[in-house]
């Protein structure tokens, strides 16, 4: 119905030098993705939890309104950017989501709280966009979001925190039901109404993860020793693509921000794996990284960091290696 309501309107994403699609399709898939979860949690959400978390909701629809306004009329990078300011200080300063320590990785005094606002409104911004620019390939964004959600839903679950855990395998069973839809070859696409709604979903709930993590007694069976280094194992594909790129970037001498086809979706491409497969890998190396952790889950942030750190760079010399070899036959 969504899908002949758009085409019907004419709302498509159109094909670009940087975009892998060839032709038009409905670029707002964000808006089922968002329906189905908020009627869920209409049904089955106490009204006290709508209450105690009315400034998280008030900041996820506010940026779902900025992916909507970018995906019908088109806003600059600079407007996009500082746009997301609104809805992530919001979350910060009248939510309290904060990075509030450093959380046992060094020993450091009290932080300032204004140190404490500008870095949770940085890794906020910086987590939603790095999950915005892994939506270049059908199913890609909604199978690492479904698969992160999931994760992060269980163990909230598992913890106590009901509410949360409702949220996020909500939107994790909404993200299943569009990949039906957004599957090679997609009939629609999430759009950024989509993707900086999840990747937004996904910064607060990566934060609150740490935090309550950090809180839970030694005793509890669903600890993590590692509060920070476990968050990016959930989170790995979007940070490991965005540092990735802006590495390969300002080595060319180019902007962090210069669009490219750099990113880890466009390697597995560039050696000839169709677009269900090159998700499939990805989706593979979140799930070996969620794991990972678990394994590890008695171990120290660093230990893990190392081990990660590690990792990705086997991949990226993997992936170096097969182009080399492929160019040369």
């Amino acid at each position: 119905m969504l899908i002949k309501l758009l085409m019907e309107l004419n709302l498509f994403d159109s094909p670009g030098r940087h975009k892998i699609h060839s032709n038009y399709k409905p670029s707002l898939g964000g808006v089922a993705i968002l329906l189905g979860p908020i009627i869920s949690l209409m049904l089955g959400m106490p009204f006290h939890d709508w209450v105690s978390l009315k400034y998280f909701f008030i900041s996820l629809l506010l940026m779902f309104f900025i992916g909507l306004r970018d995906d019908i009329l088109a806003l600059t990078p600079k407007q996009k950017l500082y746009s997301q300011f609104l809805p992530v200080i919001v979350l910060v300063v009248l939510n309290q989501t904060t990075l509030s320590s450093t959380y046992g990785i060094i020993d450091l005094p009290q932080i300032p709280e204004v140190v404490i606002w500008v870095l949770s409104i940085f890794t906020l911004i910086i987590l939603t966009n790095a999950y915005n620019l892994i939506d270049g390939l059908d199913g890609l964004a909604g199978t690492i979001g479904a698969i992160t959600l999931a994760a992060l839903g269980i163990w909230f679950y598992l913890t106590g925190n009901y509410p949360i855990s409702l949220v996020s395998l909500s939107f994790a069973g909404a993200l299943v039901a569009f990949l039906f839809f957004n599957w090679q070859p997609s009939k629609i696409f999430m759009g950024d109404t989509g993707a900086l709604m999840i990747g937004f979903l996904l910064s607060y709930l990566s934060i609150l993860f740490i935090n309550e993590n950090y809180r839970l007694p030694a005793t509890n069976d669903f600890k993590f020793q590692a509060s920070i280094a476990t968050a990016i194992c959930v989170v790995i594909i979007p940070v490991f693509d965005t540092f990735r790129v802006i590495i390969l970037r300002l080595r060319q001498g180019q902007s962090p921000f210069h669009a490219d086809r750099n990113h880890l979706h466009h390697q597995f491409l560039n050696l000839g794996f169709s677009h269900a497969q090159s998700v499939l890998i990805i989706a593979t190396i979140n799930i070996i990284m969620i794991v990972l952790a678990w394994l590890l889950r008695k171990q120290n942030d660093l230990l893990i960091l190392g081990v990660v750190f590690a990792l990705c760079l086997i991949i990226n010399f993997a992936l170096k290696r097969a182009q080399q070899t492929k160019a040369k036959s």
